[in-house]
C-alpha cells in the first residue's frame, strides 16, 4: 500500500505502508540506535513523536514478550528504510509488522531514511504526517503546520499509570525470562537482607528501571504523577524516584509544584524527565534542542571520575546550565554538545542524570 510523509516545512516522501494503515500526526524525530526498535516502540517517552530509525533494516529479530518498556507501543508513526519480512531470534513470537497493526501504528518503509535523518538535523525537529488514505501534498503540510507539537504540552498524563501499585519484576535472565524477586534473581545478600522502600514517580516509567531498582534490593511502590508530596510522604520512603516521560517538563507544573515540595525530605534520584523536572523545581530552566538526543551511542563524561561513558538517550529537552543554582553542581556532561547530562545538590542527597542507565547499549556503556 502506498503511503506519503510530510513534513510542515512542504518536504515530502513517497513510501510503502508499515503497520496499521490510516494517517497519524506528530513530531518527527530519528534515533540512531542499530537495534531496540522494540524498545524504542514502547518507551512511553516517545508518546507525541513520529519516530524515524536511522539504520536501514529493522524487523530482523522479531518482536517478542519480554524485551518491552511499557504495555504497549506509544509512538505516533514509525519510519524505517526496509522492514525485514523475516524475523530471526529464538524469542520472537511474531514481527513487527504485526505489532504495529495488533496497535493500530501506523508507519512508513521504503524511503530514503538518511535524506530525512539529515534534513531534520539541518532544518530541526518538526511536525510531519504519514498517511495511507490522503495523498494530497498541500493537504498533509497543511495537516502538519497546524499540529500542536510538544512544547508546553501536558503529555504525561496520557502515559502515567491512574492508580499505584508495588511492582515485583526482576532482570530477565536466559531461560526463565523475567524474575520475581526471590526466584532465582542473582542480588546482593547484604542488600537483600535490608530492604530499601522507594517511591518512584510514574511520568511514563520504563520497565527496566524498576527492574533494576528491584534487583538493587529496593521494594518499589509507584505512583501516579499527580500523586501529592503528603500522600508520597504517608508511605515513609526510604527514597524517592522521579522517572523518564514524554514532552516538555514545563508543561507540567503540578508535577515540579510536587518535587518542590518533597526536596528536603527524602533522597531524590531523577532520570531524563526527572533530571529536567527536578532542575526546574530547583529554580533552574530547561530549553529544546534542535533535534534532540536519540539513541544508544552517546558519549557522555563524569565529570568527577574524566572516565566517558556510552550512553542511551531519549530527549528533546535540556537543563540550562547557566541557570543551576550555586547549590547544584553538574556531574555529567555531553560530549557532542556539552549540555548537562547530569547534576547532584552539594549539600542534599539529590542527583539526577539525562540518559538511561537502565539501558544498557553495549559492552562499554553507562
Amino acid at each position: 500500500m502506498k503511503a506519503l510523509l510530510a513534513l510542515a516545512d512542504g518536504t515530502i516522501f513517497e513510501g510503502r505502508s508499515l503497520g496499521s494503515g490510516g494517517e497519524t500526526v506528530g513530531e518527527l524525530v530519528f534515533n540512531t540506535s542499530m537495534m531496540g526498535y522494540q524498545e524504542i516502540l514502547t518507551d512511553p517517552s516517545y508518546r507525541g513523536q513520529i519516530v524515524i530509525m536511522t539504520y536501514p533494516l529493522i524487523g530482523n529479530y522479531g518482536v517478542n514478550d519480554e524485551d518491552i518498556e511499557s504495555h504497549r507501543p506509544w509512538v505516533e508513526g514509525f519510519v524505517v528504510k526496509e522492514n525485514s519480512g523475516i524475523g530471526s531470534n529464538w524469542r520472537s513470537n511474531k514481527g513487527l509488522d504485526d505489532l504495529l497493526k495488533e496497535y493500530g501504528i501506523v508507519g512508513i518503509q521504503g524511503i530514503d531514511t538518511r535524506a530525512l535523518t539529515r534534513h531534520i538535523r539541518d532544518k530541526g525537529a518538526q511536525e510531519g504526517v504519514i498517511s495511507t488514505k490522503d495523498f494530497d501534498p498541500e493537504s498533509l503540510i497543511k495537516k502538519g503546520g497546524e499540529s500542536k507539537g510538544i512544547v508546553g504540552r501536558d503529555l504525561v498524563r496520557d502515559v502515567t499509570c491512574t492508580k499505584g501499585y508495588q511492582w515485583k519484576g526482576g532482570r530477565w535472565r536466559l531461560g526463565h525470562g523475567y524474575d520475581v524477586m526471590g526466584e532465582g534473581v542473582e542480588t546482593n545478600l547484604s542488600l537483600r537482607e535490608r530492604r530499601y522502600s522507594v517511591v518512584a514517580y510514574d511520568f511514563g516509567i520504563k520497565y527496566n528501571i524498576l527492574r533494576m531498582l528491584t534487583d538493587l534490593g529496593c521494594d518499589v511502590t509507584v505512583v501516579p504523577a499527580f500523586t501529592t508530596p503528603a500522600e508520597v510522604m504517608a508511605l515513609d520512603p526510604d527514597g524517592i524516584f522521579l522517572s523518564n516521560g514524554p514532552g516538555d517538563p514545563e508543561g507540567v507544573p503540578y508535577i515540579i509544584e510536587a518535587v518542590n515540595g518533597l526536596i528536603g525530605k527524602r533522597p531524590i534520584f531523577g532520570i531524563c524527565l526527572g533530571h529536567q523536572l527536578l532542575a526546574l523545581a530547583l529554580g533552574a530552566r530547561t530549553f529544546k534542542l534542535k533535534f534532540g538526543h536519540r539513541g544508544g551511542n552517546h558519549p557522555v563524561m563524569d565529570m568527577t571520575t574524566n572516565k566517558v561513558e556510552i550512553t542511551v538517550q531519549n530527549h528533546s529537552f535540556a537543563v540550562d546550565p547557566d541557570t543551576l543554582p550555586d547549590e547544584i553542581e553538574v556531574t555529567h556532561i555531553n560530549l557532542n554538545d556539552k549540555t548537562v547530562e547530569g547534576m547532584r545538590h552539594k549539600e542534599l542527597p539529590i542527583f539526577s542524570v539525562q540518559y538511561h542507565p537502565e539501558a544498557s547499549p553495549g559492552p562499554h556503556d553507562a
